[in-house]
């Protein structure tokens, strides 16, 4: 949160004011108790009993004309900041999160819209609405290849998945927004970011640990926490006060987050898990009813555990992905149903499409059946849902998943090869795999004789293999 300059504890309410009407008298009580912070600057300005004067002064006066004189003096009711880098959407939320700001803080706000592959609809007019709303300038970053290189890409070759089903498509793309923040708010001279993410999320976190970790000393403003705005009915109304244009695009029943990874859904029905999805809720995918009856075969290129090609076409990371979003969709691939344990303890239900990313899994975790060994695969796996579980908790930047992600590197080095994939009415499935590092030896493996592997060494084995077992059972038996 901001650090904001209080009044001294031993500051005390004057009990009456003699040459005040009682019905102003009652306003001031009520305002105090509204409002403690909106004096935070008398304090440095006078002594206690001077400061007592300029309250009996200020607390009479009209929430406009406090407003007013506020921003003369550079503050705002809640405090001061100098300027304030928000995440912007421009939706109604973070539409009426612009003119809050400035009469809570009496900032400046440059507004950040970043463009992780949510849609070029999404981008569309967002420069005049912020500007509509009071904003100084807007910022837009296109972030899509930095996010699937250095976010997503990571988490594929640790395959990490969260609670055995979330390819965790929010949550690898909050610090890449975040981080950006904090490259603009250093870029226009902010000491403040601001994020539209409600109280009880996981996002708030994610933001604020990258904030954290990438520049401890900006101030963090979280609305959401802190005003009085309960719901879509009180946004429109301060919006309308403010004279805020409120966006006319029709509200959807479902919370929804689109990236180049994926979309996902909340709300509404899905708030109840007995609750079938509705065959129009989905937008990335395709039913798997209504896919192709025609099975369509697509080959993935893998450099180092990293794609790098489709059918033989090498492509930036970005490209891939949307190129393989395009193929899964069409054969209804990556449809994901889930409760999962949110960070700040409730569970939650909700519906995940990720067709490209679905395939990339399947591809990854099978060219990694040939190149790592069972120890090495097993290590691997056990790490990847805690490396996993750092992510969904914004911890992205934290050391120990920088570290887990340098074992990562080193450990697939040789997961090099293509794998084949079967896309059919939903499903994937693998047909064919090969690496020029790979471990699976035909003539070991063949039934047929050879030399590496006798056969008759696996009597051996299979005694010392099994010794703790066969000497429990004589001591049962008393042999």
């Amino acid at each position: 949160m901001a650090q904001l300059k209080t009044l001294p504890s031993s500051f005390s309410y004057p009990a009456t004011f003699p040459s005040v009407h009682r019905k102003d008298q009652l306003l001031r009580q009520q305002f105090w108790k509204a409002n403690p912070s909106s004096f935070k600057e008398l304090r440095t300005r006078t002594t206690v009993e001077t400061s007592k004067h300029q309250v009996i002064q200020a607390v009479v006066r009209s929430d406009a004309e406090i407003e007013i004189s506020e921003s003369k003096k550079g503050g705002g009711l809640r405090g001061k900041l100098n300027k304030v880098v928000l995440a912007y959407s421009g939706g109604l939320d973070t539409s009426v999160i612009v003119p809050w700001l400035r009469e809570n803080y009496g900032c400046d706000v440059v507004c950040f819209t970043a463009d992780v592959g949510q849609g070029i609809k999404e981008l569309d007019g967002l420069e005049a609405k912020a500007k509509a709303s009071g904003a100084s300038q807007l910022v837009v970053k296109d972030l899509r290849e930095e996010f699937v290189k250095d976010y997503i890409f990571p988490c594929l070759r640790a395959g990490a998945v969260y609670e055995r089903k979330y390819l965790l498509g929010t949550s690898m793309a909050r610090p890449v927004i975040a981080k950006a923040m904090v490259d603009v708010a250093k870029e226009v001279g902010a000491d403040a970011v601001s994020h539209g993410c409600t109280g009880k999320g996981n996002d708030q976190v994610r933001f604020e640990l990258t904030f954290f970790a990438l520049n401890p000393k900006l101030n963090v403003v979280a609305p959401w926490r802190e005003w009085d705005i309960t719901g879509r009915e009180d946004a429109i109304e301060y919006a309308k006060k403010h004279n805020v244009p409120v966006p006319v695009t029709k509200k959807s029943i479902y919370s929804r987050d689109r990236n180049l990874w994926h979309l996902s859904h909340e709300g509404d029905i899905l708030e109840d898990p007995a609750n079938e999805p509705k065959k129009d809720m989905f937008m990335m995918s395709i039913d798997p009813e209504d896919a192709p009856n025609q099975a369509e075969y697509v080959e993935i290129g893998i450099e180092s555990g990293l794609p790098v090609s489709v059918n033989g076409k090498r492509l930036s990371p970005a490209s891939l992905l949307a190129e393989l979003n395009e193929v899964g969709g069409k054969h209804g691939i990556g449809r994901i149903d889930m409760v999962e344990n949110r960070l700040v303890g409730m569970k939650s239900r909700g519906v995940y499409e990720t067709p490209g990313g679905t395939i990339l899994f399947a591809a990854v975790r099978e060219l990694e059946s040939l190149t790592l060994d069972r120890e090495t695969i097993q290590v691997k796996d056990s790490l990847a849902l805690k490396y996993a579980e750092l992510v969904y908790a914004g911890r992205w930047f934290d050391p120990l998943r920088e570290s887990m992600d340098a074992f990562m590197q080193k450990i697939t080095e040789t997961t090099t090869g293509s794998v084949t994939l079967k896309l059919y009415k939903g499903s994937v499935t693998v047909t064919g795999r090969t690496s020029p590092f790979s471990l699976y030896r035909q003539d070991i493996s063949s039934f047929e004789s050879g030399e590496i592997y006798n056969q008759a060494d696996a009597a051996g084995f299979i005694r010392l293999y099994g010794l703790p077992m066969r000497v429990r059972a004589m001591l049962e038996q008393g042999i």
